[in-house]
């Protein structure tokens, strides 16, 4: 689509600039991630490792006709053995690179789908923006994780369900069965029919999979038991107590568990308890909000969503690098939609996302060692994730809940070419 603007000068065609764009990151992060020599890497610990190795394992034993039964370190629902086992789909190539390639794929979707969602009456092309910048800002650890990959699932579901609430639903439930946290791209469903159809094909799709998965192999569900007993890990709100302990005298220490990071010794027990309790506050908190919700507008759903997944990673013991992508992707959403007042909390997610490179992989070794520099980052990423976590709910809350906005019109006003009328029904 070409045009002319009013002095003459023609205009690009729609989506060349963000593609250009978008092709000049990734191509670096593929760099970084294939470990070109000399021309690009990251310093820190070699992220890749996942991949190469613990996927690669686990994709041994997928292969043997189970899920990895006796690993502590597989945390996953059941349908994340598919994208363990996705590189099959490129034989040609040996695993790791097969991997990123796939990675790849999914991050082109996610523009791919913003980008036209963006020439649609309310929505526009900011969205893609918030992904094109936000995903390299996290540095090549975006590519040597499969969560880009379930954040495409759930942006796919957000932008789709603003016409087919069934269509979010089954997309929700695949995507809750790769890695549980896209089940909340369902709370913000507008009330009535939307949300019957949402959650009722959600309800079903995950019921066929789940018992799909559990037919296909066994220890499908083994996941269950190794989540309980993770503790806290050293990225997380809780760790940072932890990390000033240390600095008096406190005897715990720093030891791989359960696939990560986490602190081990006196208090820590508690601690994790306590992160269960704020979760659960969290949750309290979205239920009042949906009780109370009435005016619920097209950008609702993926307002909902953020501000959902927000709180539970802020709440949460784990908060891996690779979990920030999962609010990049929203908040793209977010602000595709035109009227919507989530611009603070995604700016902020923004800063976090460069914040959170330089934590891990870059100075990593401080915040193990819970060195002032990198105790002073995780101070800063988890800080932003908090008020970002806090002004998308007051946000949230002042839209939706008639009377929590003061002035004529309380109660939110969907903003005009955003009407949830036709596009919700």
């Amino acid at each position: 689509m070409t045009g002319r603007a009013p002095t003459g000068v023609r205009l690009l065609p729609y989506g060349l600039l963000p593609c250009a764009a978008w092709a000049l990151t990734r191509a670096a992060l593929l760099l970084c991630v294939f470990g070109v020599s000399g021309v690009l890497s990251v310093p820190g610990p070699d992220v890749t490792v996942d991949v190469s190795v613990i996927y690669r394992g686990w994709y041994e034993v997928l292969l043997s006709g189970t899920y990895p039964l006796h690993d502590v370190t597989w945390q996953y629902p059941p349908g994340a053995a598919l994208a363990v086992l996705s590189p099959t789909l490129l034989p040609f190539w040996e695993y790791a690179s097969a991997f990123y390639a796939l990675v790849l794929l999914c991050d082109a979707l996610v523009l791919g789908l913003l980008l036209y969602a963006g020439r649609r009456p309310g929505i526009r092309a900011a969205g893609a923006w918030v992904w094109i910048a936000g995903v390299p800002l996290l540095g090549p650890t975006v590519y040597a994780r499969y969560d880009l990959m379930v954040t495409a699932v759930a942006v796919a579901a957000l932008l789709a369900g603003v016409r087919h609430p069934r269509v979010l639903g089954v997309l929700a439930a695949f995507g809750a069965l790769l890695k549980v946290w896209p089940a909340l791209v369902l709370v913000g469903v507008r009330r009535g029919r939307p949300t019957r159809a949402a959650w009722s094909a959600a309800a079903l799709t995950a019921a066929g999979l789940g018992v799909g998965f559990a037919l296909w192999m066994p220890g499908a569900f083994a996941f269950l038991a190794f989540q309980r007993d993770r503790g806290t890990e050293i990225e997380s709100l809780g760790a940072l107590v932890f990390h000033v302990a240390r600095q008096f005298g406190w005897e715990g220490r720093v030891e791989l568990h359960y696939g990560s990071m986490e602190f081990l010794g006196p208090y820590v027990e508690l601690a994790s308890t306590l992160a269960l309790g704020l979760a659960a506050l969290a949750l309290g908190w979205l239920l009042v909000w949906r009780l109370r919700a009435r005016a619920f507008a097209a950008h609702t759903p993926a307002q909902a969503a953020f501000t959902a997944v927000l709180l539970f990673t802020t709440t949460s013991r784990v908060i891996s690098p690779q979990y920030v992508v999962w609010l990049v992707g929203l908040a793209a959403v977010c602000l595709a939609f035109r009227g919507g007042g989530m611009v603070r909390p995604a700016v902020l997610v923004l800063v976090a996302a460069g914040v959170t490179v330089l934590e891990f992989p870059v100075y990593f070794a401080e915040v193990v060692a819970s060195d002032a520099w990198g105790v002073t980052l995780l101070f800063v990423r988890n800080g932003l994730l908090v008020a970002a976590s806090l002004l998308a709910a007051r946000e949230l809350w002042r839209e939706t809940v008639p009377g929590a906005r003061s002035g004529p019109g309380a109660g939110a006003r969907p903003a005009r070419g955003d009407q949830p009328s036709r596009a919700l029904r």
